[in-house]
């Protein structure tokens, strides 16, 4: 094998001796950064838990900073720049250095290891290429590790299919959404992935999901899924993974300080308790990022994982705060929708949530596929199933929710992030 990872199977007390030794250097780091210059002065850090000594880094900075604020290193000595999806705003330039670049493929190549995975896969990388981190992190790693690597970015999913078919791809790297659409496309060519593909791990990540969506992509090609967390302004891919046992992502603690902090009052919150992350890169060198604020809401998973490593674990991404939408004075996640949906057999694999407001009063429509089965019930049947998903939501979410059926293939589907939400509520008549 070309790499193997040590860095897995560090003691707590190697990790916070590390991190300890990584905090003076990484302040050196970023102080020559225009946007830290200065700030980060005469602060005394002796243990993990002084971080919360320094300011909080957020998106807004970054944009305010563009091109080049928070670059800490001679433009000389960058090998690349990614720009950040931008979904949630305008995107940001994140730097990297060689080293960085190394140390990037090295997180993602290290989770891979963890879900058992070795030089004989066959890696068929369906991530985007280019300015998107998903498709190049994972290609790296890849190669580090000896596979045969794929490059097949997103989309073109009847080819997907054939290479799959044609190369007998082990390994799989991909968006949830179109995971499922693959296994839609599948059922159409009267393909069965289970027995027509050779594939037996897939790694997932890039929007969330619920676990009932993992279980379904698992049924559906017969193999282990693995939830993979990261963000551009990081690095991208490989902030933190899966191991085997599913059950948490551990995350690269020589690489990234990780906190759980309250989003209202920035308060650190007991171990357990939901918050959003705030991640610190260590040892970056183009783009040294400290108490970056994520706006993604997690916990910690308290205890011991069987695996092995003593790298703290999070739970998959419950959201994002910025994604929070209220709805006639509630706060609704789309999350909670997936979820309740996801509880109901008749329900297919994609849906799409509508926000209007005729009248001056908010209007939340949830557009859902329904299996071809149910899909071919009588009126009356398709009316009582769309009562009894209104009356679930209405349940999760606590409000009253309009609710269209829709055969399967009827909803939009996109080749990149799904589009869950349309709001119009803002938008000029």
């Amino acid at each position: 094998m070309a790499y193997t990872d040590e860095g897995r199977l560090l003691t707590r007390g190697q990790i916070d001796a590390l991190q300890v030794q990584a905090l003076p250097d990484l302040l050196t780091r970023a102080d020559r950064a225009p946007a830290y210059r200065g700030k980060l002065g005469g602060l005394e850090i002796n243990t993990p838990a002084d971080i919360r000594k320094l300011p909080l880094t957020t998106k807004e900075e970054l944009r305010a900073g563009m091109p080049e604020g928070f670059l800490a290193v001679p433009k000389a000595d960058v090998v690349r720049m990614h720009y950040s999806s931008g979904t949630t705003g305008l995107a940001t330039s994140v730097y990297h250095t060689a080293d960085d670049v190394l140390r990037w493929s090295e997180c993602v190549a290290r989770g891979m290891l963890a879900a058992g995975l070795n030089r004989d896969d066959i890696f068929q990388n369906m991530m985007g290429y280019g300015l998107f981190t998903g498709g190049l992190g994972f290609h790296y790693a890849g190669e580090l590790l000896g596979m045969m690597t794929i490059p097949a970015s997103s989309g073109n999913t009847e080819r997907q299919i054939h290479l799959m078919q044609s190369f007998g791809s082990t390994v799989l790297h991909i968006i949830p959404s179109y995971a499922l659409r693959v296994l839609h496309i599948c059922v159409g060519d009267g393909i069965d992935p289970r027995e027509d593909f050779s594939v037996r791990a897939i790694f997932v990540g890039g929007e969330p999901h619920t676990e009932k969506i993992r279980r379904r992509i698992e049924d559906g090609f017969g193999a282990r899924v693995y939830n993979c967390y990261g963000l551009s302004e990081m690095c991208g891919p490989g902030v933190a993974m899966e191991c085997g046992q599913q059950d948490g992502l551990h995350v690269c603690e020589d690489h990234y300080l990780a906190e759980i902090i309250d989003p209202v009052t920035l308060e650190p919150v007991e171990p357990g308790e939901q918050g959003e992350l705030v991640l610190t890169s260590l040892r970056r060198e183009a783009m040294p990022l400290i108490r970056y604020r994520t706006r993604d809401i997690t916990h910690q998973i308290v205890g011991d994982c069987p695996c092995g490593s003593a790298h703290m674990r999070v739970a998959r991404m419950e959201g994002r705060t910025d994604d929070m939408l209220v709805v006639r004075g509630v706060n609704v996640y789309p999350m909670q929708v997936e979820r309740a949906l996801m509880e109901i057999d008749e329900v297919g694999n994609n849906y799409v949530i509508e926000l209007d407001r005729p009248e001056d009063l908010d209007v939340m429509t949830v557009g859902v596929e329904v299996t071809q089965e149910a899909f071919r019930d009588e009126m009356r049947q398709l009316s009582a199933l769309q009562d009894r998903i209104a009356a679930r939501l209405r349940q999760e979410l606590d409000i009253s929710v309009k609710v269209q059926l829709h055969e399967p293939g009827g909803l939009p589907v996109s080749e990149g992030k799904a589009v869950r939400v349309i709001d119009t509520r803002d938008q000029e008549s």
